[in-house]
């Protein structure tokens, strides 16, 4: 039985991988921070199928012990904001950068690696910019590497639709920032199916841009969110320059607080706001992997129905109200 290691492997895309390489009949490793936290990942497989285990991206050793023996690695750490230790440049551009290497290393060929619409080395953003310099790292390692650059992911667990439609039960009022940029989300399993075929060795080695069948606005996607959970919200679009300001104070008062104050958003997530995420013309996306991509309308009822006012009755609330109508 073959073995694939997955860094990062109990997040939101990381676990839909280790379903898919467990259901293919492969061992998988998940390299984790906590792997007392990612138990639930052995449920994925058969007994001793899949197995968490603790791995450092920031360490040479920790990196290398988890992919011992392995025969294809997934690397799918990102992150959305700095804190302590994990600043973008150590999780997006040396973790990517070690994984590649030590797998050269250790003569593994199938290198997946998991980066972002929007990847651009000059970008003001050091999100946007140290996910360009990590894929240029897995590049100069492992050239047969398979590239993967995602749009928002949707699906249940996400950290979009979920984190708006949670804003919504707290006031009359949706405040946003760039309202007027352009989204494709792409469906988290379509992602995962995508690292599969990776990994399987059905897929030329290169670089994938991949969306969903739909582009909308951040005002847009809001729009139809309002509409899955039967809420009426006034969406506010927060100005550029305005974001940049608050964004200042969150961040202030996020490190005096030792990170105990929340901070709703950074300069760097308004920087990218700027920029819209849709696949680009002329690259290879999910028809070339042969993927039909998932459309939205298909997915969200089945996880936002909990943000609705009357939670899993609002249906059964609706249907009543037509009864109430018919015999009146």
């Amino acid at each position: 039985m073959k073995l694939v290691t997955i860094y990062g492997g109990s997040g939101f895309l990381g676990r839909h991988v280790a379903r898919r390489m467990a259901q293919a009949g492969w061992r998988v490793r998940v390299a984790v921070r906590r792997p007392a936290e990612a138990g639930f990942v052995r449920t994925y497989g058969t007994v001793g199928q899949v197995e968490p285990v603790l791995c450092n991206i920031r360490d040479d050793a920790s990196v290398a012990a988890a992919m011992s023996g392995a025969d294809a690695v997934v690397n799918a750490i990102g992150i959305l904001a700095e804190g302590g230790r994990n600043s973008f440049e150590a999780i997006q551009h040396e973790g990517p950068a070690r994984v590649s290497r030590l797998a050269a290393v250790a003569g593994i060929e199938r290198v997946v690696h998991i980066s972002a619409i929007g990847a651009d080395a000059d970008s003001k953003s050091g999100y946007a910019r140290t996910k360009a310099l990590g894929e240029e790292a897995v590049r100069s390692h492992v050239q047969s590497a398979v590239i993967l650059r995602p749009s928002i992911m949707f699906g249940s667990g996400d950290s979009f639709f979920n984190r708006f439609a949670g804003l919504t039960r707290f006031g009359p009022v949706l405040p946003i920032v760039g309202g007027e940029t352009l989204f494709q989300p792409v469906y988290v399993d379509d992602v995962a199916m995508a690292v599969a075929k990776s990994v399987l060795g059905q897929v030329a080695a290169g670089t994938y841009e991949l969306g969903g069948p739909e582009v909308d606005s951040l005002r847009g996607l809001m729009q139809r969110m309002l509409v899955v959970i039967r809420r009426r919200r006034m969406i506010v679009n927060i100005p550029f320059w305005a974001a940049r300001v608050m964004a200042s104070f969150f961040e202030f008062f996020g490190k005096i607080s030792l990170g105990l104050a929340p901070v709703p958003f950074t300069r760097d997530q308004v920087e990218n706001l700027q920029r819209d995420n849709v696949v680009v013309d002329g690259v290879k996306t999910l028809a070339d992997l042969g993927i039909t991509p998932v459309a939205m309308e298909a997915v969200l009822e089945e996880y936002l129905w909990r943000f609705r006012p009357s939670g899993q009755y609002a249906e059964i609330k609706e249907s009543a109200k037509n009864l109430r109508v018919g015999n009146s």
